[in-house]
């Protein structure tokens, strides 16, 4: 098996096709398997490289909580890169995956051909901080105590996994059957010291109003704790575009995967044009 070193955990990966580099992120739920539609797809014209963060198996699982947190998630695709010698590539990030992708392309923009960020932003919100780290403390607590099974069913079932679930019963099944297989303590400690204590996409205001990398935010219209702050995300970042899926949960890429690999793909070739622009001044005139 293929791994990389960061920060003295091991990470394993997998790499498909040739040309340009495609980095995918993972979210909290899924693993380096659910980006399979997107591999297939995209590795036909380029180099995809997909890998499970730091708490999923095969990846190490440390067994200490200060080895885990959004900081680490952003230089493990940073380490990831390097090792593989990649200088720059486009990153695409799910959720978890995508806050990881996005402060990574604050610290490290020199390494970002364009940024995929897509379902982003859970708990973000001012008036959704307390539930969040609620739920995430009292989900990582079943994960410890019940295990992943358990944690898995109440995941997968869901108010924004539902879509799914009533889509593509069988792509639900084996998303549900993936989780079930996670480490119960790499999920209970990614959720406590990443999930939970992560600052809000907020804090960054000043950092996101710099950024001009191509940004293609992407989330579906019922996943509830994302929609306001992709919409906050797309007037603040000048780069950034928005596509807002219907009827769709949280998994997007998995939902509606030849919806979001062609639009995804559009963005990919816009950019390599050198022809995706900054929003028109014009057009933030009345934004307040």
């Amino acid at each position: 098996m293929p791994y990389i070193k960061s920060n003295g955990v091991k990470l394993y990966y997998e790499e498909t096709g040739k040309g340009y580099p495609i980095v995918f992120v993972h979210e909290f739920g899924s693993d380096f398997r659910e980006w399979e539609q997107q591999v297939r797809y995209f590795s036909r014209e380029y180099r995809c490289i997909t890998f499970n963060a730091r708490g999923y198996p095969p990846s190490g699982v440390p067994n200490s909580l200060k080895k885990y947190g959004y900081k680490y998630s952003v230089d493990d695709i940073a380490n990831l890169m390097k090792q593989l010698k990649i200088n720059k590539a486009h990153i695409v990030g799910l959720s978890m995956g995508a806050y990881a992708a996005l402060i990574f392309g604050l610290k490290y923009k020199g390494m970002v051909k364009s940024l995929v960020i897509a379902g982003v932003g859970s708990g973000a919100m001012p008036e959704h901080k307390n539930s969040f780290y609620d739920m995430a403390n009292e989900l990582a607590d079943i994960f410890l105590k019940k295990g992943s099974k358990v944690a898995a069913n109440i995941i997968s079932n869901s108010g924004s996994r539902v879509q799914l679930k009533n889509k593509d019963p069988r792509g639900w099944n084996e998303f549900k059957n993936h989780l079930e297989e996670h480490s119960k303590d790499g999920s209970a400690f990614t959720m406590k010291q990443y999930q939970a204590l992560r600052p809000s996409l907020m804090e960054f205001k000043k950092e996101f109003k710099k950024m001009n990398l191509p940004v293609f935010l992407a989330v579906g219209d019922e996943d509830e704790l994302c929609i306001e702050i992709n919409i906050y995300l797309k007037r603040l970042i000048k780069s950034a575009g928005l596509w807002v899926s219907p009827k769709t949960g949280h998994a997007i890429n998995l939902e509606e995967p030849a919806e979001f690999n062609t639009k995804v793909q559009n963005f990919f070739s816009t950019v390599e044009r050198n022809n995706w622009k900054n929003r028109d001044k014009v057009s933030v005139k009345d934004i307040k």
